[in-house]
């Protein structure tokens, strides 16, 4: 960890991750976009200011860490790691190429910093909640928190409340969860295919505290994670509304860019239009 960063200086650094994000996909010529682009102002949060971490020590014993459960949204935490300085970020080209470490769905012994490996939806809150059960019971290690981000698709899995009841029985406290709350999945919005309201109160039922946020608003992110930090009694869920394919007119809020990846034509114009976000966001810092 070194120096924080300013509001306008994280949002300049989530609009680089984006930017390699769409980048990386169109290289790839498959891939999540949609998610991947919304949660970037997740993973920036996350990377340059929330986490206890090191770069250039991956393995440090007194790191937070984070699990990915919605596996395929991967590229935004590959560019943030990137960013932060856990890789060269050349290597992100190499993304879905055969016998590269940055595969579709991340691995976690094959790319150091990477603490989980999904696929399957539905797992990771159980990762999770075992390493945080370890943390708080075992290793009595009550500065180090977990986090692990869910897609709101996935909620669909069972195994997500299974694991939610055992966190919400053993009062977590040092576990943190994000639901990107975008509202599509992969055939169409969340609430044709599987409703999924009133989430707020279906957490809470679990024993949750809940807190609901702008998911791409940075200095929210940020301020809830603090929040969470000082519940002492039960594990937080932050419920995480998010714009799918944020950062791109014509792929926001539009769920057939869940599984689709940019053509050069579309990569060119998603990449004009963040470098326009750009010179605003570099105005901004200029003002102080």
């Amino acid at each position: 960890m070194g120096d924080l960063l300013s509001i306008s200086e994280l949002k300049h650094k989530a609009n680089i991750i984006r930017q390699d994000v769409v980048s990386m996909l169109e290289a790839a010529g498959s891939g999540h976009t949609a998610g991947s682009l919304d949660l970037v102002d997740i993973f920036t949060a996350l990377y340059f200011d929330i986490l206890k971490h090191d770069a250039k020590n991956p393995e440090w014993s007194e790191r937070d860490v984070v699990f990915l459960s919605n596996g395929h949204t991967v590229p935004a935490q590959y560019a943030a790691m990137a960013e932060a300085g856990y890789f060269e970020k050349a290597e992100l080209m190499t993304l879905r190429k055969l016998g590269s470490r940055l595969q579709g769905h991340p691995e976690r012994i094959k790319l150091p910093g990477m603490e989980s490996t999904s696929g399957p939806l539905g797992s990771g809150l159980s990762q999770a909640a075992g390493y945080a059960y370890s943390l708080q019971y075992l290793d009595k290690a009550k500065h180090r928190f977990t986090y692990v981000i869910m897609g709101d698709g996935e909620l669909d899995e069972g195994n997500i409340w299974e694991a939610a009841m055992f966190a919400g029985k053993y009062k977590l406290s040092q576990l943190i969860a994000f639901v990107d709350r975008n509202n599509i999945q992969l055939d169409g919005p969340t609430e044709d295919i599987m409703p999924l309201e009133d989430l707020k109160a279906k957490w809470q039922a679990f024993g949750w505290h809940v807190l609901e946020i702008d998911g791409n608003d940075i200095e929210e992110i940020i301020n809830a994670v603090n929040v969470a930090k000082a519940i002492t009694n039960r594990p937080v869920v932050i419920l995480a509304y998010t714009i799918p394919g944020k950062g791109v007119d014509f792929m926001e809020y539009d769920y057939k860019w869940h599984g689709v990846s940019p053509n050069n034509d579309q990569a060119r114009e998603a990449l004009e239009q963040l470098r326009t976000q750009d010179v605003k966001i570099n105005r901004e810092m200029a003002r102080g």
